[in-house]
């Protein structure tokens, strides 16, 4: 029995990223945060409010620990891809910044191969090793999930989930 494996992704706002991947079969945990840029001076957590800056570095991206006997790597993968646009830099529809850029944080030599296999011609989705993975501030977790009236929830979060839910409907819980 293969234990739990984590694989890190940015592809726009984790808000959007978390509430599709909670839905996938075999996710034991989905969790926003920070990831893939600069130690903060202090060497703390760095905050929503320095990330949005785009000084820090960091995407905003999320933590997914996943059992590779449900789901497997390559579902992410695929899943990824087609919930974001991994043709545009530092963009995710209205939300613009480097904090919005598309990028695979690696945990094992697998993954890094796998990612790469994925990359087509004019994908900008950067592919390197996690070093440290933030969590986002409290008021960040399952945000679509307390807040789905909320404008931002209505406007981008909604329709982006009822097109993952049509079309990996077999990988859904």
């Amino acid at each position: 029995m293969a234990m739990s494996e984590t694989a890190v992704f940015g592809g726009g706002c984790f808000w959007c990223t978390e509430a599709v991947f909670s839905e996938l079969k075999g996710v034991e945990s989905v969790v926003p945060g920070y990831a893939g840029g600069n130690p903060t001076a202090d060497g703390g957590n760095p905050s929503y409010e320095q990330v949005s800056t785009g000084t820090t570095g960091h995407a905003e991206a999320i933590k997914i620990v996943f059992d590779p006997n449900i789901v497997s790597y390559r579902d992410l993968l695929e899943v990824f891809f087609a919930v974001h646009d991994p043709t545009t830099p530092n963009r995710q529809g209205q939300d613009i910044g480097t904090q919005y850029r598309s990028v695979i944080l690696y945990t094992t030599e697998e993954q890094k191969t796998a990612a790469e296999k994925f990359i087509q011609p004019g994908f900008v989705t950067e592919i390197k090793p996690l070093e440290k993975f933030f969590e986002a501030e409290g008021y960040h977790m399952e945000y679509y999930k307390s807040n789905p009236t909320k404008p931002y929830c209505e406007l981008v979060i909604s329709p982006k989930l009822a097109k993952f839910r049509l079309q990996f409907a077999g990988l859904r819980k």
